[in-house]
Parts: structure tokens; sequence; C-alpha cells
């Protein structure tokens, strides 16, 4: 292990247990008014999970996620307002969606992000979840923890700071290291933490990685690199989740643990002995169409049924006309049926012509 691995491991090292804007929405919950069937596809999924951008900005700038050149934020005006967001919640609970998680962009860089977590919970979401890159964390956990997010899940590449500030285009380890230790202690256990695997790049930290799970609640996931936006996605860099698991091997006996409903796509894996959790997700070498219960919300209020998707549907332009719920809840329901069987990765194919990760909502 490098000097850099020890010291981050030294870091997340067991410790004591853990004892904006506003809205302005102050109303009380809606009451939803007619039960609906699940949200199912015409290939007979259901849709459980809401994946909702808040934003398509970000304090970093990793280079898988925002192209070199090319991409601009949105105006202001062309993102969803709070009100917006809520209001299509709302219609999601009534199709029965259990687990939102609020991605961006980074979400903790829009404004009032605190408050919408509190009406997000008002509104009775069953499973609030928030995806960041650590940055903003150490000083937002315990709020965020006390408003309603129920887990939270790191992004984090490497433990080696100089590497670290190359892939996020500036950004500071510390600070992403700091942010997983507040959020542990506000309470959030697992904290998930996301490792994108890159040949070349990251693939001798594998192991490293996974040592953050030795002794803490800390669930360290290995995801494939993935063919999205226009990134110039370079086919050298692609690791395979086989050999990720060679790796994790190497570490010791792994025992492969149930399937839960809030695992999403991941494989999961107990190392004996051991704190925390490894897992493993692999879109492009072992896809999960078949069982994928998700749908993308982006910032500027597209819905896209697939995190490869080519097509994408405005639902805000109907939001913004005289639409009522029960159009909007129609609307829903249509998109969501088109979901093709399998995505561009199981064909052999990536979405390297579409929009970045930043404004996918990761």
């Amino acid at each position: 292990m490098s000097r850099s691995s020890k010291i981050a491991c030294q870091r997340l090292a067991p410790g004591p247990p853990a004892t904006d804007r506003a809205l302005q929405n102050t109303s009380d919950p809606l009451q939803h008014p007619t039960p609906c069937p699940g949200l199912a596809d015409n290939h007979g999924r259901v849709v459980k999970t809401l994946r909702l951008s808040v934003t398509d900005r970000c304090n970093l700038r990793c280079f898988y996620c925002l192209p070199e050149a090319g991409f601009k934020a949105k105006p202001r005006e062309d993102i969803l307002t709070f009100e917006e967001i809520l209001r299509l919640v709302r219609i999601f609970l009534r199709l029965k969606i259990i687990k939102v998680r609020l991605t961006g962009g980074e979400p903790l860089v829009r404004g009032g992000i605190v408050e919408l977590v509190r009406e997000l919970k008002r509104a009775q979401v069953p499973d609030l979840r928030l995806t960041t890159n650590g940055l903003r964390l150490s000083r937002m956990a315990e709020e965020l923890f006390q408003a309603g997010v129920g887990r939270v899940n790191v992004s984090l590449d490497t433990l080696e700071p100089h590497k670290f500030h190359t892939i996020t285009g500036g950004g500071r380890l510390s600070r992403v290291l700091d942010g997983i230790e507040k959020a542990l202690a506000a309470g959030f256990a697992p904290v998930k933490i996301n490792v994108v695997v890159m040949r070349g790049v990251n693939d001798n930290e594998i192991q490293s990685l996974a040592r953050l799970a030795w002794s803490r609640p800390l669930q360290v996931r290995f995801i494939e690199f993935m063919p999205i936006g226009r990134n110039g996605w370079r086919r050298e860099l692609f690791y395979p989740g086989s050999e990720i698991m060679a790796r994790l091997h190497q570490m010791g006996t792994l025992q492969e643990l149930p399937h839960e409903p809030g695992d999403g796509p991941a494989r999961r894996f107990h190392l004996t002995g051991w704190g925390g959790e490894v897992g493993l997700i692999s879109p492009v070498s072992q896809h999960f169409c078949d069982r994928c219960d998700r749908l993308r919300l982006t910032a500027d209020g597209k819905l896209l049924n697939c995190l490869f998707a080519r097509g994408e549907v405005d639902i805000k332009k109907l939001l913004r006309s005289d639409a009522d719920d029960e159009m909007l809840l129609a609307q829903i329901q249509r998109v969501v049926a088109t979901k093709a069987a399998v995505g561009p990765p199981a064909c052999g194919q990536g979405n390297e012509r579409g929009r970045p990760m930043t404004a996918v909502g990761g």
C-alpha cells in the first residue's frame, strides 16, 4: 500500500460512535388523490427508483464526466424549480415510486438543497438518497441527515492526492475523506463509495480502496468505466468486472451477500473479519437491463429511460403549460412503457454522442 493510501485508511480508522434559501412551500403534504398501478414498461419491469438530477453544475471536472470543451451549464430558467420538482415527485409517488436519489452535476452546489430534502420528506418519499463528490459533505452531512436523507454515495476514484487532482480537474482528496468521516459521524451507515475503475489510471488501487471497508461501515463499490456522453470514451481504459473480482479474490474469501431491494444493480460481498463490504457494478460486461427499475429526470426536465438513452422526453414543457397532474402522470406512463428491453451497452454500443454524465445525472 502506498503512503498516501495508508494515510487515507488511517483517517477512516475506527472512531467514537456518532451519538440557503428557504422553500416558500409550507402547505401540508399532498394527499394522494387516487391509487395508481405501478409504473411498468412493456417488458414487465416495474420502475421503483427515480434518479433526480437537481443541477447540471459541478465543482469538479472529472474527465469521464465532463467533456474537455463544449459543455455549458444550463441557464437558471431552464432548470426545474423546487416547486416543479416537488409536483413531479408527488406524481411519481402516486405511481408507487419508492426510492428517490438526488444527483447532479453535484447536488450540494444547488442553493437550498437542504430545504428541498425537507420538503421531499414531508411529501413522504419512503427512501431518499443522495450521490455527491463529497467536497461539501463535511459541512453539510449533519444537516442532510437531520433533514431526511437516508443514504449517501460518495464518488472516490483514488487515494493518491496528485492522481485525485488530475482525475477531478483540481479537487482536494483530503476534503472528500473528511466528508466521508463527517457522514459516518452524522449517522449515515453504510456510506457507499463509488469507484470508477480505469485501466492504467487507478486499477492498481483496487485493493487499497477496498481496504477502506476493513474496519468501518463502508460499502466500496467498483464500477466499470462506461461509454457515456461526448467525453471521448477511450476503450483502452475499460477494465472488466471479471478482472476487478480477480483482484478482490486475492484479498481473501469473498462471501456474496443476498440481494436486497436497495442494492440496485450492485453485487455485494463480505470478507471475513471486515466491518464493511465491497461491491461490483458491471453495466458493460454483464448488463442488468432485465431487472432495471430506474427512471431518470434531468435537471432541465427531460425524462430518460436509460443512462445510455439517446432519446429523451421533455416533461418540463408539459409541466409549464396548462397540463394538470393527470396529464403529467399519463405522459410519464407513456414514457416508461417505451423502455427498451436492453440498453446500448448490452448491444455492444455506447452513448458517446449524447449528454455528458453531468447533464444526465449520475
